[in-house]
């Protein structure tokens, strides 16, 4: 299974031992040569730094949520089976934006 960028995860990446939504941000590739999918986390608490982009409010998460650019990662496809849901691509667009300029790029 290739992940669709903008789809949202429910995985467990050893932050304070919870399972935690992400959203992949990676470019749907069937032809990569490793299966992984970028993806950055999802946080309910908002600092108010550039870093964070506030998320729409979907019923398929329960509270406001704030994709954090600074906890960029990567996971194994295998990882990602419990789906919630997907953003559209004007949302992937803002977090992308906000990991270019926490890269500087």
């Amino acid at each position: 299974m290739t992940p669709k960028t903008g789809e949202v995860f429910m995985i467990d990446l050893g932050f304070e031992g919870k399972v935690r939504p992400v959203v992949v941000i990676s470019r749907e590739d069937p032809n990569a040569p490793r299966a992984l999918a970028i993806v950055v986390p999802l946080t309910s608490q908002f600092r108010g730094s550039k870093y964070e982009v506030r998320m729409p409010r979907v019923p398929w998460l329960k509270l406001q949520s704030f994709a954090n650019a600074q906890g960029i990662g990567t996971v194994g496809h295998h990882e990602l089976t419990d789906k919630r849901g997907r953003f559209e691509p004007a949302i992937v667009a803002e977090i992308r934006s906000a990991v270019r300029w926490a890269l500087e790029l």
